[in-house]
C-alpha cells in the first residue's frame, strides 16, 4: 500500500515550482496516490494570492492546504527542487512558529527530492539541520549532467490549463519574465526596442517605474501577450513560460546567451509535452516507483 504523499511548497506564488507542484499533485491523485500539495506561504505573500495563482491557470483548486500541517510518520514528503528545502532553512527566522512547525515535522519524514544546484553548500547545511529519515533523489540528468539521482524530467500538466482566452487585440506584444532582480536587469538591456510589453513581476524597489509591469498572480495571464521575450542571464532549470508558449502556439524569442547550457537550452529542443501524454509514462514511472520504494 503507497503511504500518503505530500508535495510541499515554500516557493514564491509566481514561480514555476508552485505550477509543477501542483501539476504533479493533481497528477499522482489521478493516479489513485493520495497526495496533498502543502503550501508555506513566504513571508511576502498571502494565501489569497497563492489561490489565486493555481484558480487562475488550473480548471480546480483542489488538495492544497495551507502552513499548518500535521503528517503522520509514515507520510512522505516530495519537493520538486531543493530550494524547496533550502530556502526554509536560510529564512527561518521570517516563518511563523506554526509553519516553522508544519515544515520540521514534514522534513523528519522520508523524503524523495528532485535535484537542483541552488544553494549547493547550504543544501548539506539543511540535511543536517532537518534531518529527513531518508532521501531519494530524482534528477533531471541532461540539465545538470553532474546530478544525482534516477532520471526524472518536470513535465507541465496541461490537461488541468483553463483554456486561453485567445485574443487578437493582446494587452501588449511581448512579454518579459522579471520576477527577480537578476532577470530584471537583463530586460532592462533591451526594453526599449520592445515598447509594446509586459514585464511579469513581483512589486518590488528596483523595478522601473518607466516600464509596464503586470503583477503575479495574473488572470489569463497566456492570453494576454503574442511574443514570450526569454532573457535570463543566469541558470535556469525549467523554463515553463517556454513550454507554454510552444504548446499553445504562442511567438517565441530566445534573447540569451546561447551558450549558456541550462534547462534554457535543453528545454528548448525538447517538445513542449503534457504530463498526461503516453509518451511520458516512463517518466512519471520513475516518480510512482520511488513513492512505492519509500512506502
Amino acid at each position: 500500500m503507497i503511504n500518503n504523499v505530500n508535495i510541499l511548497c515554500t516557493s514564491k506564488p509566481g514561480d514555476g515550482l508552485l505550477h509543477y507542484s501542483y501539476e504533479h499533485c493533481s497528477y499522482l491523485n489521478q493516479l489513485n496516490i493520495n497526495t496533498k500539495l502543502i503550501i508555506v506561504t513566504h513571508p511576502k505573500h498571502s494565501e489569497d494570492d497563492y489561490t489565486k495563482a493555481i484558480k487562475n491557470k488550473y480548471i480546480h483548486f483542489e488538495n492544497v492546504v495551507f502552513n499548518e500541517y500535521n503528517p503522520k510518520s509514515n507520510e512522505i514528503t516530495l519537493i520538486m527542487g531543493r530550494s524547496m528545502l533550502t530556502l526554509p532553512y536560510l529564512n527561518k527566522k521570517d516563518y511563523t512558529w506554526n509553519q516553522l512547525l508544519t515544515i520540521q515535522l514534514l522534513f523528519k519524514n522520508n523524503l524523495i527530492s528532485v535535484y537542483s544546484e541552488n544553494h549547493p553548500k547550504e543544501y548539506k547545511e539543511a540535511i543536517d539541520y532537518f534531518k529527513p529519515k531518508s532521501i531519494s533523489d530524482l534528477c533531471d540528468l541532461e540539465v545538470y549532467p553532474n546530478g544525482v539521482g534516477k532520471q526524472f524530467e518536470k513535465i507541465i500538466n496541461f490537461s488541468i490549463y483553463k483554456p486561453i482566452e485567445k485574443k487578437t487585440n493582446f494587452k501588449f506584444k511581448y512579454l518579459f519574465l522579471g520576477c527577480n532582480k537578476v532577470y530584471y536587469d537583463a530586460i532592462q538591456k533591451v526594453i526599449k526596442d520592445y515598447p509594446s510589453h509586459g514585464i511579469l513581476a513581483y512589486d518590488d524597489d528596483y523595478l522601473d517605474p518607466n516600464n509596464n509591469h503586470v503583477f503575479v498572480p495574473v488572470e489569463n495571464l497566456l492570453g494576454s501577450f503574442d511574443t514570450y521575450v526569454y532573457t535570463k542571464p543566469n541558470f535556469d532549470p525549467a523554463p515553463r513560460l517556454m513550454q507554454e508558449c510552444r504548446y499553445f502556439n504562442k511567438g517565441f524569442i530566445y534573447l540569451r546567451d546561447k551558450n549558456i547550457k541550462d534547462g534554457g537550452s535543453v528545454y528548448y529542443k525538447r517538445p513542449a509535452n503534457c504530463l498526461t501524454d503516453k509518451i511520458n509514462k516512463k517518466n512519471i514511472d520513475v516518480l510512482v516507483s520511488e513513492i512505492n520504494n519509500v512506502g
